[in-house]
């Protein structure tokens, strides 16, 4: 947001003249007025709105009633990480600014990016309100939810790693040991074996690789894989 700030500077040349009695010049005053323009704090909104009509979302009004000044609007699709508003709002921002959005899952797509997204306002200068969650950082209680919210995030991550930890160390005390579960059971392996090594008089193998996973349920891929293996 540009402003104008008006400042008033003497002209030292007609101060002076008038001193000595003599006519100020005529490209004198008294008075010179100075123009600055300052950038001052803007309110930015997002909204990430429905692909059917944007005049249908109570989004737009709501960003628009908190007095945003500029308002970037993605729609709606499948695709989550396809959010090219965002990161011109984000681009667009400036120290000093607000980012406003209405819900947090308007913008975040986890609270992983949420969190994220909030320690890069913050090195920037830029604050974050959030108007259906009633958070705002640019007051100390809304400071607090995000610290509150990072460390949530922070024991989910050590009970995931911990319960992962745990399971690992109670399947190896059963004699199980992690990974994907084989496809081929033993039986089914010395199948496998047994058919593509079988040649006929001419020495031509008697069965294709189709055949094979055919014969004992699986894909051929799969049977590859294990002769692979088995070299």
């Amino acid at each position: 947001m540009m402003t104008t700030v008006m400042t008033y500077g003497a002209d030292v040349g007609g101060m002076l003249a008038s001193l000595v009695g003599r006519q100020p010049s005529p490209n004198s005053g008294t008075r010179r007025l100075l123009l600055t323009q300052v950038r001052v704090m803007a309110k930015i909104g997002y909204a990430r709105v429905s692909t059917r009509s944007q005049k249908d979302d109570s989004q737009i009004d709501e960003l628009t009633g908190y007095e945003c000044e500029k308002i970037f609007t993605d729609k709606a699709s499948g695709k989550l990480a396809d959010r090219p508003e965002l990161d011109k709002a984000l681009a667009y921002l400036r120290e000093g600014d607000v980012f406003v959005i209405t819900r947090l899952s308007r913008a975040m797509r986890s609270l992983k990016h949420l969190l994220a997204l909030a320690d890069e306002l913050r090195e920037r200068g830029i604050d974050l309100v959030v108007l259906k969650q009633q958070i705002d950082t640019t007051t100390p209680t809304g400071r607090l939810v995000f610290h509150i919210l990072g460390a949530i995030d922070e024991f989910q991550r050590e009970l995931i790693i911990e319960g992962t930890r745990e399971g690992l160390d109670a399947a190896r005390a059963r004699g199980r040991t992690g990974g994907r579960k084989p496809k081929l059971s033993a039986a089914k392996a010395a199948t496998v074996r047994r058919m593509y090594r079988a040649t006929g008089p001419d020495g031509k193998r008697l069965h294709t690789a189709a055949e094979i996973a055919q014969t004992v349920g699986v894909h051929r891929t799969t049977v590859y894989d294990y002769l692979n293996k088995e070299g």
